[in-house]
């Protein structure tokens, strides 16, 4: 461990692939992968800036998930997140807790457990941590790491409720076991009770990963504007806005409280952040930026809040539909800003085909989501059609539906006539 931080300039913290099974749409297991693909044409050598490296193994900084409506993609992204929330969450879980997922509903597999397993980086060592769950009991889990390069068991939890594990790395564990219900991830437990290396991959995930934007009107937006206000500014220039400068304000609002045996609601006065705007035509008028600026400008303000938090320090984060209401060459740059930084990771889906493009993505960056006709979700990349050549435009090959993830729509005149007509 001393070793490894010695030979790289900062700790390093990503994910390197996500699995899971049994989720919503999600039958067969499903694998997300950032560890790139042997890709070694002129272009991938061009988009040198879309991977980093660690420990010798090329690593996506982005990948996009496309594909048509009710494919399954925010079923990913929903996995993802049901996954890091029982990491962080599961210690609070009492008897009598339904677990807040549904299993595939065809073929009998309401009956079969899901199964997650997130192999990522976490200060320069390796882990892959997984667990299999019902709707009501959490059946098994493990952690392994590699310290030195080989496999080693942290824990492995069993079916039967039997647990082993490895020599001198979890203080106490015996104790940490004996209160974990079945409702309860051991690895959860362990970092309520204060073990330091549970403690560790536990603020990874609750600070690593980022699950998505925030509310900008939550108070707890303050500090990262003030961080980063100079860099906001700036992007919103670049991105051609003609905001000259943005105010934070404290306000009180009244919100409602329900106190139990009275009908009515009361009211009490909640701290909330505005955000006001000024131009460059006339820097002494001050705009609302809730009710006065566009929603492309709304949207791209409260992505940058979060992103500039992510590239500047080297985080993870994953966006359902990042861009929706940004213009094309908006959703560019945010891109470029993840591909700019050093050691930040972007999981996203879109339907914008612009992006599309192995100009701008490696093959192995664009991930297709279809569902089969039995109704199960399938996910594969461009870099797995093996018969495509990147002279040629993926992003009309898509299109015209030679990747499968897009929709038909019969839209002709005559369709919807009749279709008004019945």
């Amino acid at each position: 461990m001393l070793y490894l931080q010695k030979f790289y300039k900062y700790p390093y913290k990503m994910i390197l692939k996500i699995e899971f099974e049994n989720f919503f749409s999600i039958r067969d297991r499903i694998r997300i992968d950032f560890r790139a693909a042997n890709i070694n044409t002129t272009l991938a050598r061009e988009l040198r800036h879309n991977i980093l490296e660690w420990n010798g193994i090329p690593i996506l900084k982005s990948v996009g998930l496309f594909g048509p409506n009710a494919s399954g993609k925010s079923n990913i992204l929903k996995a993802i997140n049901f996954c890091c929330r029982m990491i962080l969450d599961s210690h609070l879980y009492n008897e009598g807790t339904i677990f807040n997922f549904e299993p595939f509903k065809f073929e009998g597999w309401q009956n079969k457990p899901s199964k997650f397993l997130i192999d990522f980086v976490c200060e320069n060592v390796e882990y892959e941590y997984s667990f299999e769950l019902t709707k009501d009991r959490i059946i098994s889990e493990s952690l392994y790491h590699y310290p030195v390069g080989r496999r080693a068991k942290v824990f492995v939890r069993q079916p039967d409720g039997e647990y082993s594990f490895g020599t001198g790395i979890i203080t106490k564990p015996s104790d940490v076991v004996l209160n974990t219900s079945d409702k309860n991830l051991f690895l959860s437990r362990a970092s309520s009770m204060n073990r330091e290396f549970a403690q560790r991959l536990y603020r990874y995930f609750m600070n690593q990963f980022l699950l998505g934007l925030v509310n900008v009107n939550e108070m707890m937006v303050l500090d990262s504007f003030n961080t980063y206000k100079k860099v906001i500014l700036k992007a919103l220039e670049i991105c051609d806005t003609d905001i000259t400068d943005i105010e934070a304000r404290k306000e009180q609002i009244p919100a409602p409280v329900a106190i139990p045996g009275q009908s009515e609601l009361s009211f009490k006065l909640i701290d909330v952040l505005k955000f006001k705007t000024y131009h460059r035509n006339q820097t002494d008028v001050m705009f609302d930026m809730d009710m006065e600026e566009s929603n492309g400008t709304r949207k791209l303000f409260q992505i940058l809040i979060r992103l500039l938090d992510v590239v500047k320090n080297r985080k993870g984060i994953m966006m359902d539909e990042f861009d929706m209401g940004l213009h094309t060459r908006l959703a560019d740059f945010i891109l470029d800003l993840i591909h700019a930084s050093e050691g930040s990771q972007l999981l996203f889906s879109s339907h914008n085909t612009n992006l599309i493009d192995v100009k701008r993505l490696r093959r192995d960056q664009i991930v297709f989501v279809n569902k089969s006709e039995d109704g199960a979700t399938d996910v594969y990349s461009l870099y797995d059609f093996k018969d495509f050549r990147e002279n040629m435009d993926a992003e009309k090959g898509y299109i015209q539906g030679r990747f499968d993830a897009v929709p038909y729509v019969d839209s002709s005149v005559s369709s919807i006539k009749q279709l008004l007509e019945d």
